[in-house]
């Protein structure tokens, strides 16, 4: 066994191994140790080579395995990963000199690891940034050279700085190496994001879509920085979005085009160093943490849709949150390798099941005192399955039921704040409008799908009654409730719909001389219809005539004769779907409460009634249909308000006109924006043949090009 060593040099990869090949090379006595026995029989074998653009070392080398350290080590220069710390540390407690110290060459915050194990004084710390890689055993890669900073913890530069600084290649003392430490600490929280990718570190870094993602990470840690930042190498905290760029060039021009975070997970298969960065980050990091645990437990794998869910994450946290929007983000979602659906990020209202969620329905009691989900509702499920990321539950109103609980917020436009997002799933029409994410899920049974994307000036869908599983959702009334989609554009509709509804392909758009449309003039020309938004629709209808679409008007009269039955319907399912919770006469907000509490008025008797006479009339609405593709009218008489009217309120009752009928007769309507009113949205309504739906998103993705068209 070896006796004394002046210098030991614990993990011999990618630093270790260039350090110790630079040391070597210089004359210096030292000792090389590492965990991997094939590399220490080649190391002692063949000797240590460092190769790579910088230049080519070959040097002789003696190598051993931990359980073989020497009983007297002077220096120990340690470059193991921050999470090997603790073990490789430890055997040094009865080795190292009573003047002995460890140069810690890690990435992350390990210090007090040492510390804790040897006591304090016994560590010098050395800032690190140059790329390198083991290639094969006793073969490291040297990227490029880079900055390399030595200081004691605590600020300062002693003699034992100096002179670790004189032993280390490219190295400087420094007073303030905590300063590059965490600087070195936000710029990993990058590279980390890069690592889940299958991109290069240029091409992550430099990609626009992901600018904002990167700068929120560091600013994130440099947030949490007990000391003054310090500038390396093109990385400037006082200049984060200078930086992207300079980045960008420095890490082109180096051999090592990905991270050894990267290597670890997509090519040697083992855990990484996220823990260390987890501990120092804030709400974005810890996102990225628990996508990198995912790929090291199997889960995923290295690819660019994880970029897009961290680009998501970020953007859920600076915009969504905001806007009161966001119940929950959801780290790591499980979803399928593969589907139709891969690299989109789906938030889902918060009524409808997600594994080891709670589902709060927009009440406080249910958010604290609920159980979370023990499995997915169906329509979760098929989304997984297609290879989406269900990365977040969405605010809505109270139980669907129409009114804010008065402990939460009200989910707000994206286009004005001021204004409310509308309901029920407004959560997740402001964060489809705001651009978080390209789809969410809503319910609607009255319009809560449509009248959101209205007032949001978003694509909002709801399907033809019982097409998509409403299992693992709640009920407000089974009679009417739907679920259904959000989405940025009609396509982005169509794909997700298509994935939790088992559509099919869809049939090709018909060319706009193709497409028959049936207006409803009577809706238009309605009094309650404000008259930006009448102007809206109608230019619509114009820019449609335009293009040789035929439209010819449709008597609204059979859809509204079936309003009658409606409010009957309703309010006797509501209120026995929420008599129980409803004992407790605090559970509700006092709207939700007046308003389900109106249930109880209405008989057994009554509510068969409206449903026979629902059945009644549903033939002569169905024929509103015989003659054209699709119906068109105003989706809301308005724009979006300050808050949501209650439905029993004069306003609550204009503002579902035009949406409820869909919700009776089960057809499939769809909100499409169709211009503002003085920078509010407005959207214009399709509904088409029950059963039809993949017609009607046909018929309603060539009206969104014709209206693109004319405003392009």
């Amino acid at each position: 066994m070896l006796h004394r060593v002046r210098t030991v040099i614990i993990g011999s990869g990618a630093v270790g191994g260039v350090v110790a090949g630079h040391l070597v090379r210089a004359g210096e006595d030292v000792l090389l140790c590492d965990a991997d026995p094939e590399h220490v029989d080649a190391l002692n074998a063949f000797g240590l080579r460092v190769v790579g653009p910088v230049e080519e070392v070959v040097v002789p080398v003696t190598a051993v395995l931990p359980a073989a350290l020497p009983d007297h080590v002077e220096r120990v220069l340690l470059a193991v990963k921050s999470h090997h710390t603790r073990s490789a540390v430890e055997p040094l407690w009865t080795r190292l000199a009573a003047d002995g110290y460890v140069v810690t060459l890690q990435n992350g915050m390990t210090g007090g690891v040492v510390d804790d194990v040897l006591g304090p004084g016994r560590r010098v710390t050395a800032f690190v940034n140059f790329g390198a890689d083991v290639v094969a055993p006793g073969v490291v890669a040297q990227g490029n050279v880079a900055t390399v900073r030595v200081g004691e913890p605590g600020g300062g530069v002693s003699d034992r700085v100096r002179a670790v600084a004189a032993l280390l290649p490219y190295a400087e003392a420094t007073a303030n190496i905590e300063g590059y430490l965490w600087s070195k600490e936000a710029y990993g929280a990058m590279l980390f994001a890069t690592a889940v990718s299958d991109l290069t570190i240029a091409d992550a870094l430099g990609a626009s879509a992901y600018r904002p993602l990167l700068l929120a990470l560091a600013r994130e840690v440099l947030d949490r920085a007990p000391a003054s930042p310090e500038p390396f190498d093109g990385f400037d905290p006082a200049d984060l979005e200078g930086s992207l760029g300079r980045l960008v060039a420095f890490n082109a021009a180096s051999g090592k085009a990905r991270t050894g975070v990267w290597r670890d997970l997509a090519v040697r298969h083992r855990p990484t160093e996220v823990d260390d960065l987890d501990g120092v980050g804030g709400p974005l990091v810890h996102q990225l943490a628990a996508l990198v645990r995912a790929i090291e437990r199997g889960e995923r794998r290295c690819e660019t849709a994880n970029l897009d869910l961290l680009a998501a994450y970020e953007r859920l946290e600076r915009v969504g949150r905001p806007l009161a929007a966001v119940v929950e983000a959801l780290p790591a979602p499980r979803r399928a390798a593969e589907g139709p659906l891969l690299g989109v990020q789906v938030a889902v209202k918060d009524m409808v099941d997600v594994e080891g969620v709670v589902r709060g329905n927009g009440n406080p009691r249910a958010m604290a005192e609920g159980s979370p989900a023990v499995q997915d509702a169906p329509v979760v499920a098929r989304l997984r399955a297609a290879g989406a990321d269900v990365f977040a539950t969405a605010a809505l109103l109270e139980y669907a039921a129409g009114a804010q609980h008065p402990g939460l917020d009200e989910a707000r436009n994206p286009a004005d704040p001021t204004r409310t997002a509308g309901g029920s799933s407004g959560g997740s029409a402001a964060l489809v409008a705001a651009g978080v994410c390209a789809a969410a899920l809503g319910t609607d049974t009255g319009g809560s799908i449509r009248i959101p994307a209205s007032y949001c000036g978003c694509v909002g869908i709801k399907p033809t009654y019982d097409l998509v599983p409403v299992g693992g959702v709640t009920a407000l009334s089974p009679s009417l409730d739907h679920v259904g989609v959000l989405a940025a554009d009609v396509a982005t509709a169509a794909r997700v719909l298509g994935a939790v509804a088992e559509l099919g392909p869809l049939p090709e758009a018909p060319a706009p001389g193709a497409l028959r449309v049936g207006l409803l003039s009577a809706e238009l020309a309605d009094p309650a219809v404000e008259p930006g938004t009448r102007a809206s629709v109608r230019a619509a209808v114009d820019r449609l005539v335009g293009a040789g679409a035929q439209v010819v008007e449709v008597d609204v009269a059979p859809l509204r004769a079936l309003h009658a039955v409606f409010e009957p319907i309703l309010l006797f399912e509501a209120w026995r779907e929420h008599e129980a919770l409803a004992a407790d006469p605090a559970w509700f907000g006092p709207d939700t409460d007046r308003l389900l509490r109106l249930g109880r008025d209405v008989t057994p008797a009554q509510h068969r009634a409206a449903l026979a006479r629902r059945a009644e009339l549903l033939p002569a609405a169905d024929a509103m249909l015989d003659s054209v593709d699709v119906l068109l009218g105003p989706a809301v008489a308005f724009t979006a308000p300050g808050t949501t009217p209650v439905i029993d309120s004069d306003a609550g009752a204009v503002e579902g006109l035009f949406s409820m009928g869909a919700n009776l007769t089960g057809w499939p309507a769809l909100v499409l924006p169709c211009g503002a009113d003085a920078g509010l949205p407005v959207g214009l309504q399709l509904m088409g043949r029950r059963g039809e739906d993949a017609a009607l998103l046909a018929a309603a993705t060539t009206i969104e090009r014709v209206l693109a068209e004319e405003t392009a």
